[in-house]
């Protein structure tokens, strides 16, 4: 008999107390994501892994990465070296990135987990020296693509309301936090200039092979952890399919169209 599958954590933005002053890190300065779902972030990190001093693992999704301390002795002895489950998360979150970055042999590490979005706020306060890409799409072509899933049962509204749920925090941390926001669009039309703009943000010289993903290993496939699509195995390029004008949008989507600048 199979066992019961653990339930997805909820899509909402994570809201914490911080207790304790920040733990010295091992990684200074990691990358994060934050993009929704279907928005093109697997075919990002392929280009980002492909150079040679940048590491993008599959989603990490630390956010669902928790500590959990015994009532008593444990928690006593934590606060006691300046650590409540919080800070612990932090540290092991922290140490995750850094076992990417030993074993890899690279010096920059990138998680592109959709679910940063929900703990944006969070990860820029565990790591004030962190940067961030924004990964835009338009908002018609997530929602297509997640109409198109094979295993999509969805309607067409619950798919929008989905969407929605990732779009609102994306937003917020965009207007926000200084980063480099980056368009599926543009970065499948123009992968030279925009990986250039890539490694000019992250401070590494830009390299010609970061294009040809498919030339270098990613790791498996593997469900929940990034895209398997024949279309990202392909290792190349592909267009990204048109999307609806504006103007055929329920609001709340033509409302992100259009702040971020999608006619």
């Amino acid at each position: 008999m199979e066992a019961a599958q653990a339930p997805r954590p909820p899509k909402r933005t994570q809201t914490v107390d911080y207790n304790v002053p920040i733990m010295p890190r091992q990684v200074e300065s990691p990358v994060f994501v934050i993009a929704s779902v279907r928005s093109g972030s697997t075919l990002l990190r392929m280009l980002l892994n492909s150079h040679s001093r940048i590491r993008a693992p599959h989603e990490l999704h630390l956010r669902t990465v928790n500590v959990k301390l015994a009532a008593g002795f444990s928690e006593e002895s934590m606060l006691e070296s300046g650590l409540d489950e919080v800070e612990l998360e932090h540290v092991l979150w922290d140490r995750i990135l850094h076992l990417e970055l030993l074993r890899s042999g690279k010096e920059i590490v990138v998680d592109k987990t959709p679910g940063n979005v929900f703990v944006w706020e969070r990860l820029h306060y565990a790591w004030p020296k962190a940067k961030f890409l924004f990964l835009l799409r338009h908002p018609e072509g997530v929602v297509s693509s997640l109409e198109n899933r094979e295993t999509n049962t969805a309607t067409r509204s619950a798919l929008e309301a989905n969407a929605l749920k990732y779009f609102k925090p994306l937003e917020a941390a965009r207007r926000a936090l200084d980063g480099l926001t980056l368009r599926y669009e543009e970065l499948t039309a123009e992968p030279e200039r925009v990986t250039q703009e890539i490694c000019a943000y992250l401070g590494v010289e830009w390299e010609p092979g970061m294009i040809e993903y498919g030339e270098h290993d990613h790791g498996r496939f593997v469900p929940n952890l990034g895209d398997r699509s024949d279309t990202i195995k392909s290792g190349r390029i592909q267009a990204a399919r048109a999307s609806r004008n504006t103007g055929t949008l329920s609001p709340e989507l033509a409302g992100y169209a259009t702040a971020w600048g999608y006619r």
